[in-house]
């Protein structure tokens, strides 16, 4: 067991969203998603189910052509194969589970594409 701590390190970037791994289990991947205000992640969906939870700040989730208003301790779980973006309206902190079958490297080419 190991202690962790998602509030380590937190450093915005200008220039672009930053993710990090804070944990993997044997059943998820959390990870922390660091997105500065006015930046974007683009139309994008997963193979597998996820859950998005704002740790901190005011996003606008897009989710099949709604968009959801998510601030401080919201949380949606969407399924698999479900398109959907993030506009970050503030400085914002969101931690991401992924299964442990999807792949971390699919989120980062979604940050930098």
């Amino acid at each position: 067991m190991d202690k962790l701590s998602f509030n380590d390190e937190i450093e915005f970037n200008e220039n672009h969203v930053i993710s990090k791994v804070i944990v993997e289990t044997s059943f998820s991947k959390e990870i922390r998603i660091l997105i500065k205000s006015g930046q974007v992640m683009k139309e994008h969906k997963t193979p597998f189910p996820i859950i998005i939870h704002i740790i901190q700040g005011n996003l606008k989730l897009g989710v099949q052509s709604e968009m959801y208003d998510m601030k401080d301790g919201d949380i949606i779980a969407l399924d698999g194969n479900i398109p959907h973006n993030l506009i970050a309206v503030e400085d914002s902190i969101v931690r991401l589970t992924l299964s442990k079958h999807d792949k971390v490297e699919r989120v980062k080419s979604v940050l930098e594409n």
